[in-house]
Parts: structure tokens; sequence; C-alpha cells
């Protein structure tokens, strides 16, 4: 009897111990898988924590990146305690010594020249930073329909969309930096819609019809009118603006007329303008307009010598 009371109680504990066993097991698989996928996106949290010097047990893992002199170099860092380390941690004192090597700033030159001022300034890469521009034209006509012809040049009025800039207040064309990746024809849609019919503020229906209207646009044939440095007044020594300005013509003005300009993004304002040389634009825009008048044999200005040394 004894004998069967201690095995069958054998018999339990060791049934016990198998599910245990299972349940750990299948827990500790869970927890791995858990751990694998969320691990990416807590690495950095949980290394904050450990930087921050909150628990002082923990190990800093941030310890090399405080030593001074800096490699190659005489300068010597601000001194940043453990407590201090953390983003997260408020801090209003803090003055970082700034060091850019010699040699870096080297690397990445202006090729225009010296601008009187070295870093980057607002511009968020070192070396050229890439935008595109582009720009939208259609005829100026009458009541009518017909096109109007300049009485001086006897050219044909061109127009372009231009939007006057909410961070300086000049009036330029529509455009933006190319985002890492996109392609330049992405981006001048992108950019068109989101400046000047405010596609980023309207409903998902409202941008499919957007969106249909400009693929038909930007899917025709179209001019390259400029490919490379900009004078621009972000330009430094070390880093500059380089574009892409692309001319997309309505002919016959009724792609355009279905789309109601509307301001978006970094645009105050959005108008259609008659081009000619009295245009005051942002940077180099008013030489990319000119361009454009010059490609589509439209009026430019109203000294005929001017326009003929244009052509």
């Amino acid at each position: 009897m004894a004998g069967r009371l201690l095995g069958k109680a054998l018999a339990a504990v060791s049934l016990s111990l198998a599910l245990a066993s299972v349940t750990i097991r299948s827990s500790r698989c869970r927890g791995i898988q858990a751990f694998r996928n969320s691990f990416s996106s807590s690495w950095f949290h949980l290394n904050t924590n450990v930087m921050s010097g909150s628990n002082g047990s923990k190990e800093n893992s941030h310890n090399k990146a405080r030593t001074s002199p800096y490699p190659g170099s005489k300068v010597e860092r601000s001194q940043v305690p453990n407590e201090k380390v953390g983003w997260l941690v408020e801090w209003q004192d803090y003055k970082p010594v700034e060091y850019t090597a010699v040699s870096v700033l080297a690397g990445p030159r202006n090729p225009a020249g010296r601008t009187g001022l070295v870093g980057r300034g607002l511009l968020g890469r070192w070396g050229p930073n890439h935008a595109a521009d582009p720009i939208i034209t259609r005829w100026k006509r009458d009541s009518s329909g017909n096109k109007i012809m300049h009485p001086v040049s006897g050219k044909h009025i061109l127009q372009f969309v231009a939007i006057k800039r909410k961070d300086c207040g000049e009036w330029a064309i529509p455009g933006g930096m190319v985002d890492p990746g996109e392609k330049i024809s992405a981006t001048l849609k992108r950019e068109f819609g989101e400046e000047a019919l405010n596609s980023l503020q309207k409903t998902s229906a409202e941008k499919r019809e957007i969106e249909e209207k400009l693929h038909k646009l930007f899917s025709q044939d179209h001019l390259v009118i400029y490919k490379g440095y900009v004078d621009d007044p972000r330009n430094t020594d070390n880093a500059w603006m380089e574009t892409e300005a692309v001319n997309y013509h309505d002919e016959t003005g009724e792609i355009m007329d279905n789309l109601m300009l509307e301001a978006g993004d970094d645009a105050g304002k959005v108008k259609w303008v008659d081009i000619n040389d009295k245009l005051k634009l942002y940077a180099s825009h008013s030489q990319f307009i000119k361009l454009v008048a010059e490609k589509r044999d439209a009026h430019w200005s109203e000294d005929s010598e001017a326009d003929c040394h244009a052509l």
C-alpha cells in the first residue's frame, strides 16, 4: 500500500516537473521571440537607461565617447557626468564644444568658391544637398481662350505657378529636397502637390483625384531646364544646394484648369504669374524662368535686342 502511494507520488512529481519544463520552455521560446521582435526598437531605450546613470550599479557604456582629447587633435570635450548623458535628462547649461576636423571641411568644398561661412548652416548634409524644382507653365489666354500676345515683343505670354515662401517672403518656384532613395520625378510631383495644391491637408479621396490629374501632367514630355549648382543664400563653404529644374507645360491649359491652386506646406501663397524680365524671384529661380521662356519661344523682355541675344 505504502509502495503504491509512493509510486503515485513520484509519478505526480515527475508529471509536474515535466509540465513545468514544457511551460518554461514554451515561455522561454515566446520570450526569446518577443525579444527578437522588439530588440531593434528597445535597444536604444535600454541603453539610454544604462547611459543615464540612474542606477549607479549599472556599467556605463558611453565612456569612450566622452574621452579627451578628441582623436587626432588637442580638442577637449565638455565634461558630461554619468547622470547627464541621456537626452531625456534636462540640462539647460549643456554647452558642448564644436569641432570639425580641417580635413573633413576641406573635403566638401563649395565648387563656386568662398562664401564667408563654414559649416552646414541650415543644410542637412555636407557637400551637395539635392533639390528638385517643378516649373509648371501654360499660355496666358483671353476670355475667348485665345493665347495673348505681348504688344511689344510680339510673342505669346507664358505663365508659371509661383509660391511665396514662408521663410523669407520671396516668390519662388515650388520645390524641395529629394528624400533619400527618391527619384527626381517623384520629388517634382510631390513637392508641387504639397506646396501648390496643399495635398497634405486633403482627404484620401481628394488626394487620389489630385494624383490622377498630376499623373497626366507629369507623365507627358518635359524639358530639363537646369541641373547643377544653385546660387542659394543657404550655401556655405562646406554645404551647398544643387537642383534639377524641370518644365512641365500644359499646352491647352485643360489639366491645370481642373486643379485649384492652394498654398500648403512651406508656401504662404500661390498664384499664376506672367513670365517677363521684371520678375524678382528667390535664389536662381529667375534664371530658370528665363530659360523656360527661351525654350518655349515666349515673351521675356520688351527690349527686342535682349530677346535676340537670349536666342
